[in-house]
């Protein structure tokens, strides 16, 4: 059916699963041991393969959130515990692979700024869809959502930092130009070519790189200071980040068409710029705003790459937060009450970690972006709120560690808010 979708408008929904594999706190404060987290998640895995959901996205994460605290400037400064525990997505992957049958595997998303950055990970795609593709049946993709990365300090350590006092000023839109960069190293890898620094775009900020005057005269007086030049200039060239000799990434001959691509970012230009070189489809987050969306669709539908046929809305999984209520001996008010109070404790819980406080707007604004209430009420909200050709990416682990819970939230939604929604009930 995934397959059928891509080329023609999808007659049902699709619905994909996401793991954050997050060691925080709960709602009751409990935080799991690692070993405990990851038994959780493959338990989760296994019945989401059993339950039918068509891809498990996993959260990527790099080094720890709660050392990177005692940095000068911390990036998240109240999250306790980590972020998430898939350091290496490839391995996770593969343990997900053999657990399974027939659900496909992706990350969400994978930092090509961090660990070792766009070369080195485009040469481990192409070695574990070599040994993935091996057998000539094989038709489950690895799904490789990539981005810059969430959380700066991340890619710190790997040299993703200020070299000048030009870039220091230029930082907040350089960085977004150093993943453009990447991103067409890593794409072109990916394709098989050989291909050398100075056959990369170039990075030239002008004032439309910016979000204000000021912030572009910043970047103008600090590379006056910096050239000893005595006028501003309105072009400033900004030295290769990457800078290498012809290479090729081995091995080479591996199944191309096991591999799905997917953007981590809404810039419209880099969505143009990467489809240049070859496929590659686009996340959005919950609280993506749905003017962006049906401009993004109309966006890829103009410069999605030609090989991978006709653009189609579930190219862009819907990332969704579900709080769903089917417990044993409650009533369906009961269930509906129940799981508002649920949302509601997760929500505050998860704008406590990430900014110390608890903002009631953004927590209202987030219970608008999650699917919250008994089966009927779910159902009923993703009717409302989605077109039925795009395709949901669940979550279903937020803050919550009860992993029997969590897994029967997931039985509850395929066995019968899925259904419901695409007319089966």
């Amino acid at each position: 059916m995934a397959e059928e979708c891509v080329q023609f408008e999808c007659v049902i929904m699709l619905f994909d699963i996401f793991f954050s594999i997050s060691q925080t706190p709960d709602t009751s404060g409990y935080i799991p041991s690692e070993n405990e987290m990851f038994s959780n998640f493959f338990e989760q895995v296994e019945l989401a393969d059993e339950l039918g959901f068509g891809v498990g996205w996993v959260a990527q994460a790099h080094l720890s959130t709660e050392i990177q605290k005692r940095n000068n400037t911390p990036v998240v400064p109240h999250y306790p515990g980590e972020v998430g525990l898939c350091t290496d997505f490839f391995q996770i992957a593969q343990k997900m692979f053999s657990r399974t049958k027939k659900m496909e595997v992706g990350s969400a998303v994978l930092s090509i700024l961090a660990s070792g950055g766009p070369i080195a990970i485009a040469e481990r795609v192409g070695a574990f869809l070599a040994l993935h593709g091996m057998d000539d049946t094989e038709e489950r993709r690895l799904h490789i959502g990539f981005s810059a990365g969430r959380f700066e300090f991340m890619a710190r350590p790997y040299g993703i930092i200020p070299r000048n006092i030009v870039e220091e000023a230029a930082w907040p839109a350089l960085r977004g130009q150093i993943f453009g960069e990447a991103s067409e190293i890593f794409l072109r890898l990916l394709n098989g070519e050989v291909i050398s620094s100075n056959m990369i775009r170039d990075t030239i900020l002008t004032r439309e790189n910016f979000r204000s005057d000021e912030d572009w005269e910043k970047v103008q007086i600090a590379a006056k200071e910096f050239s000893n030049q005595n006028e501003v200039t309105e072009k400033i060239e900004i030295p290769h980040r990457y800078d290498f000799e012809e290479i090729k990434t081995i091995p080479q001959n591996w199944r191309r068409d096991l591999l799905n691509l997917v953007l981590g970012s809404h810039d419209p230009k880099l969505q143009i710029e990467v489809n240049k070189w070859r496929p590659v489809q686009v996340f959005n987050l919950s609280i993506t705003p749905p003017h962006i969306i049906e401009e993004t669709h109309e966006r890829m539908d103009e410069n999605y790459h030609v090989d991978g046929g006709k653009w189609n809305r579930s190219m862009m999984p819907r990332t969704i937060m579900v709080f769903v209520n089917n417990e044993d001996g409650l009533s369906s008010e009961e269930q509906s009450i129940a799981a508002k109070e649920e949302a509601k404790a997760a929500l505050n819980t998860y704008w406590s970690a990430l900014e110390g406080t608890i903002d009631p707007s953004k927590v209202e604004r987030a219970s608008d972006n999650a699917v919250i209430g008994n089966v009927e009420e779910v159902a009923q909200q993703i009717i409302q709120r989605f077109d039925k050709n795009d395709k949901l990416m669940c979550w279903f682990d937020f803050f919550n560690h009860n992993s029997e819970r969590v897994q029967r939230n997931m039985k509850a939604f395929m066995d019968e808010v899925a259904p419901i929604v695409n007319g089966e009930k």
